[in-house]
């Protein structure tokens, strides 16, 4: 296991930038933030647990929260803080293992984001552990988002921008798990978790949290998500206020490529 989170540090060790502009302008963030925005208001304190280069923790932050930020990588860590003093935001950044969040940072929270750590984490225990971290952190009443990468999301992406790779034997690691219903964690844009997305509510019914929302986080635009945004501003508009509409229904949770779970914690 060791292996693998180095693997992954050293992953986003290399690709702070990328990273930080992977969900600029795409749907994956606009819906997302629709959602934060429901929930997440201004003097409102936030710990972004693998949060990476900041995309969100700095949004929230303009927003008037009081952010903390923890990521694996040293380097998102830095990233991040870096952007905070440039644009003169508050921003507290430290460097950790999602697992060990609440020895690293001081709660409670008002709100938890874990939209990372549960993509890496290939063993069962490690994912309870950092949902644990996670919720030590948080106060009573407070709102967890965990997100996930969905089997369908991994079909989705191969379709999209690989469709050649299906007929590379290495891919069988993914496919076969695919089709026999099953969640995968490997290789695969580095050390990954995937999950079905029928396994999501079970993992999450074993902790002390309320279920409020499991949406997709691209909606039904993944798929054609570079034709869509080709839009002018108004089209754009209107397909992402179909997709809010739509990112709920368990039918077309799996036209998606990330999920997001919200729960409210529990009072002990």
């Amino acid at each position: 296991m060791q292996d693998a989170v180095q693997t992954v540090r050293d992953f986003y060790d290399r690709s702070v930038e990328a990273e930080y502009n992977r969900i600029a302008g795409r749907p994956e963030f606009f819906l997302t933030c629709r959602y934060i925005d429901r929930y997440i208001k201004p003097g409102d304190t936030v710990l972004d647990i693998g949060g990476g280069p900041g995309r969100y923790a700095l949004y929230l932050a303009r927003k008037g929260c009081a952010v903390t930020l923890l990521d694996l990588s040293g380097e998102n860590v830095s990233f991040a803080a870096e952007r905070a003093r440039e644009q003169n935001l508050a921003l507290r950044a430290l460097q950790g293992d999602a697992r060990e969040a609440d020895t690293l940072a001081e709660g409670p929270f008002d709100h938890v984001l874990l939209m990372g750590p549960l993509y890496h984490l290939l063993e069962e225990a490690g994912r309870v552990q950092a949902v644990h971290a996670a919720l030590r952190l948080l106060k009573p009443g407070g709102l967890l988002f965990a997100s996930f990468i969905s089997m369908g999301g991994g079909l989705v992406f191969l379709l999209r921008e690989l469709p050649g790779q299906i007929i590379d034997p290495d891919e069988e690691r993914f496919l076969i798990p695919l089709t026999e219903g099953r969640s995968y964690g490997g290789a695969a844009f580095t050390q990954a978790f995937f999950i079905n997305q029928n396994e999501v509510l079970p993992f999450m019914e074993r902790f002390s949290v309320e279920k409020l929302h499991l949406f997709g986080q691209e909606g039904v635009l993944a798929p054609n998500e570079k034709t869509v945004m080709a839009q002018p501003p108004e089209v754009v508009a209107a397909w992402t206020d179909l997709a809010e509409k739509l990112c709920e229904k368990e039918e077309y949770l799996s036209w998606a490529e990330h999920l997001m779970y919200i729960g409210r914690k529990l009072p002990v």
